[in-house]
């Protein structure tokens, strides 16, 4: 119909190809667990790369902050660290292209 945009999963694509040409690689994973801990581990690469994010400092951020917080009752600060918050720290972003 008119005023349709037309929809691409081209940036989906682009986002799995590294996955998929590295698969090979990956033979080592031969549970179902395995595989659910790769898939959310490369899901939460993936999103921090399309929020430009650099996702070695991004997880490094996750993985040294949320530990800090394992006995507070409210997690609230979850929000603080989504890969779209402002608040996360600039160590964890990409240089603007200027």
């Amino acid at each position: 119909t008119d005023g349709d945009v037309p929809m691409d999963n081209n940036a989906s694509e682009r986002a799995i190809r590294g996955f998929c040409v590295g698969k090979k690689n990956w033979q080592m994973i031969d549970t179902i667990n395995g595989a659910k801990a790769s898939a959310i581990i490369y899901s939460i690469a993936e999103t921090a790369k399309a929020n430009n994010l650099k996702p070695y400092e991004y997880f490094e951020h996750l993985l040294t902050g949320i530990p800090k917080r394992m006995d507070d009752s409210d997690r609230s600060f979850l929000d603080d660290l989504l890969p779209w918050s402002k608040k996360l720290p600039d160590v964890v972003r990409k240089p603007k292209k200027q």
